[in-house]
């Protein structure tokens, strides 16, 4: 449960690195993007999709999107902050 108390710590407007999930890969695949903390597990994401034609987020640059902590790999698994839902 430590992933919990990073999220309990985290301060409000400060910028962290989230992931987004692609569309339409044919794989599992996510980009990390920036985010500002709203709290609550709350991000908005900051960064802007420089190539939209060959990426679509999930979430787009603007959106208000709940995070969780999850398990990513692709050598090696490490928790991340994923978005999973716009709010």
């Amino acid at each position: 449960m430590a992933h919990l108390n990073v999220l309990a710590k985290m301060k409000m407007n400060q910028q962290f690195q989230i992931y987004v999930y692609l569309l339409n890969e044919g794989t599992d695949v996510w980009r990390p993007v920036q985010a500002r903390s709203l709290g609550n597990h709350l991000f908005r994401i900051t960064s802007e999709n420089d190539d939209p034609e060959d990426e679509e987020w999930q979430f787009l640059t603007g959106d208000t999107v709940r995070c969780e902590v999850r398990m990513l790999s692709n050598s090696e698994p490490h928790e991340r902050l994923v978005a999973v839902g716009k709010i």
